[in-house]
């Protein structure tokens, strides 16, 4: 007996001594009893959520129900700080499901940092619907950079009821309460807490000289942020900064005293050591400006140098660092105050300054902007301010990143009160323009082809009494994108959407001009689709007359292989990227066109110690394949075509017979740079500048075709898909 228990004692030292952290109720075992939250987890939407009896193992599961409610969502989550590197995270837990339709049930897997989602998944592929019996799910995420925090979760959309029982959270292998915390390095910026809770400014009523005056403390503001040596060590909250030095800053009255003051600001930063290294010489094909210095007086303009001459940093810069191996820009530890949905004075004046600058510093394609960017922010000081209201306020920052003309900027967070305006109801129709005019493309759900009203091929001419014209010109400022087919594209998707469940319309059909009250429904009553709809079944087929096709939108890595095997043979393929890819094919597949190596771009990237300089790398080159296909290659693309859907295109055209055809790309490649705003407002950019072998741009010009083909408003109201027919007649015309 004495030896047992020994044997008991130890084995209970060695697995206390191996776990490292407080065991978390992810059995759901821990709670107040039936009609309460587990211990420990929180509620997200609407649904009912509590602990319940029928369970997988133990005493208690939780049981989200719709409850007859109108279907939305209901989440039961666990929120975790993150104290730990990693490369993957997986969520391991036990899912049953009742009568779920209209939507899914899932796992939540969810990594926050600087503000904003850098990770997210909730099994919403799977869709995981009906009625099922307990089973095992998983879902895994590839650790991102920056996080902050964790929130793991069972969730139910729709209708019916879902339980969850015995999660487990996995860290690269190994059971999350295993994993030993690190230290976090703690910076100065990081306990300035001062204005947490506002800046206390008011800035109404600007005269001409404090907006220049504004102005000028903007760029000097952003050169100091991403130069000065102790800024760049995080030995300032450069936001709180800013707030400490305006009140005094505002109230100068000549340029004499503005100019001291700024003097005696960078010099109390302190002192800057001399740097005699040289910076290692490269192809520049963007240069910083600094021409807003030149007019400066002379002591101020020494200041300023000095900052630049010395500015190099062999340490990471605590406000931005470069993704390994690409190149484009992460924005680290910018805060989205996200509390304050609308900011005071000071506060939307940091959020105009901290987008000018990044874009002024790190946007690849900065001079490619149609204004003059120094103009730009002078324009744009006074609207911020005024902002009367947090709509005003989304307004003013959708604006200004519409002016940067970058499909990748839109306004992807944060803007909740221009999606109020934009309403919850949606035409049970698809729209797009085409020959200029708003046409019906599609029915969401084929009962509205019947009790709709509309037919495909019907022409919108007025909304609410106001002509389609006239509607997209008010609402050109608010949808950034790289060219206007793109802009349209986007127009097209929100243009029927209402904050009502009705809307009048004035449309043309086989000739006859009609009016009637076109019903809108919530997108959950819809099968709705977002840019494109995917096709069942494989991605890619053998059509009439021997042709493949492959649509890019739903392939897989592991469908390469057998596109190479199963197409060797046809007569010509046809590349469907009217899509997102869903897989990075333009190296592995892209090679099985070329019989030799061929080059097909080459990016342009930021200067790690001398931010707005930019410089282009190597060319790179799509490799031969030992078995070329040597039949022709036709890609089809159209303002859908965005980002790596374009990329792939570039990959494809260096293809030994490859056509490219079909309307212009959106026009906004490279990967993407997320951008946090005061506000908790959510942009982004093209972090890197993305061109072909001659350094031909692709930003707005987009992937050109070398046959151009447009749907017509003829073969809309035909069923016909024209440019699918243009590829397959250049291929049966060999």
């Amino acid at each position: 007996m004495n030896r047992l228990f020994f044997i008991i004692i130890l084995f209970l030292t060695v697995s206390c001594h191996g776990q490292v952290r407080p065991k978390l109720n992810l059995g759901f075992e821990e709670t107040r009893g039936m009609n309460s939250l587990p211990d420990g987890w929180f509620k997200w939407g609407s649904y009912n959520i509590a602990s319940d009896t029928v369970c997988r193992e133990g005493n208690y599961s939780v049981k989200v129900s719709s409850n007859g409610k109108a279907p939305e969502f209901g989440c039961c989550a666990y929120k975790l700080p993150v104290d730990f590197k990693a490369n993957r995270i997986t969520l391991e837990g036990f899912m049953k499901v009742e009568n779920v339709s209209d939507g899914q049930a899932g796992l939540l897997l969810r990594i926050d940092g600087n503000g904003s989602t850098l990770a997210f998944d909730n099994m919403h592929q799977k869709k995981i619907n009906g009625t099922k019996d307990w089973e095992y799910y998983s879902t895994t995420l590839q650790f991102p950079d920056g996080a902050e925090n964790i929130y793991i979760g069972g969730i139910l959309s729709g209708k019916g009821t879902a339980w969850f029982d015995r999660f487990q959270l996995i860290i690269d292998g190994k059971d999350y309460h295993y994993i030993k915390p690190e230290e976090k390095q703690v910076f100065n910026a990081d306990i300035d807490k001062e204005f947490d809770y506002g800046s206390a400014l008011r800035l109404r009523n600007l005269d001409e000289w404090q907006v220049k005056n504004l102005a000028l403390l903007g760029k000097s503001w952003g050169f100091l942020k991403y130069y000065h040596p102790e800024i760049a060590k995080g030995n300032y909250n450069w936001d709180y900064e800013l707030f400490r030095f305006l009140p005094g800053y505002l109230n100068v009255n000549t340029v004499e005293q503005r100019d001291v003051l700024l003097v005696n600001w960078i010099n109390s930063l302190g002192d800057i050591s001399e740097v005699d290294e040289e910076l290692p010489q490269q192809e520049v094909v963007l240069k910083p400006d600094f021409s807003w210095m030149e007019n400066l007086n002379a002591e101020l303009q020494d200041v300023l140098q000095n900052v630049y001459d010395n500015r190099r940093q062999k340490d990471e810069h605590y406000y931005f660092r470069l993704v390994p191996n690409v190149g484009n820009p992460v924005f680290t530890n910018e805060n989205a105050y996200a509390a304050m949905s609308y900011p005071d004075d000071g506060f939307r004046l940091l959020t105009l300054f901290r987008y000018w600058n990044i874009i002024e510093y790190f946007f690849p394609y900065k001079h490619l902007i149609d204004k003059n960017w120094d103009k730009v922010l002078e324009e744009y000081i006074s609207e911020f301010i005024a902002a009367k209201d947090e709509l005003e306020f989304e307004k003013a920052a959708i604006r200004i990143i519409a002016e940067v003309k970058d499909t990748h900027a839109n306004l992807r967070g944060g803007a909740n009160k221009i999606n109020e305006q934009k309403g919850i109801f949606f035409p049970p129709v698809r729209v797009g323009f085409v020959e200029n005019k708003l046409v019906v493309t599609d029915f969401y759900q084929d009962e509205h082809k019947r009790t709709s009203g509309l037919k495909i091929g019907d022409v919108i001419t007025h909304i609410n009494g106001n002509a389609v014209e006239a509607i997209i010109d008010s609402l050109n400022p608010y949808y950034p994108a790289s060219n206007q087919p793109t802009r349209l594209r986007n127009i097209a998707a929100d243009i029927l959407r209402s904050a009502d469940n009705r809307i009048e319309i004035s449309f043309v059909s086989e000739g006859n001009r009609k009016d009637m009250d076109l019903e809108l429904y919530p997108a959950t009553d819809l099968n709705y689709y977002g840019l494109y709809k995917k096709p069942e079944g494989s991605c890619f087929k053998i059509l009439e007359d021997n042709i493949g096709y492959v649509f890019l939108g739903t392939i897989k890595n592991e469908d390469i292989e057998r596109i190479k095997v199963e197409l060797k043979d046809t007569k010509g393929i046809i590349i469907d990227i009217r899509n997102y890819p869903s897989a990075f094919v333009p190296f592995a597949l892209g090679s099985f066109f070329c019989s030799e190596q061929k080059p097909f771009a080459k990016f342009s990237k930021v200067n790690r110690l001398t931010p707005g300089e930019f410089s282009f790398t190597q060319t790179l080159n799509i490799p031969a394949s030992a078995k070329p296909y040597e039949g022709k290659l036709v890609v089809i693309v159209n303002e859908i075509s965005q980002s790596q859907a374009e990329y792939t295109a570039m990959g494809f055209r260096a293809g030994d017979n490859t056509t490219i055809i079909g309307s212009t790309t959106a026009g906004a490649d490279g990967n993407v740079s997320p951008i946090m705003l005061p506000g908790g407002l959510g942009t982004a950019i093209s972090g890197i500048g993305v061109y072909y072998p001659d350094g031909t741009e692709t930003q707005r010009v987009g992937i050109v075709p070398d046959i151009e083909v447009k749907p017509t408003l003829k073969g809309i109201k035909e069923g016909r898909d024209e440019l699918l027919e243009k590829a397959t007649e250049l291929i049966n015309a060999l």
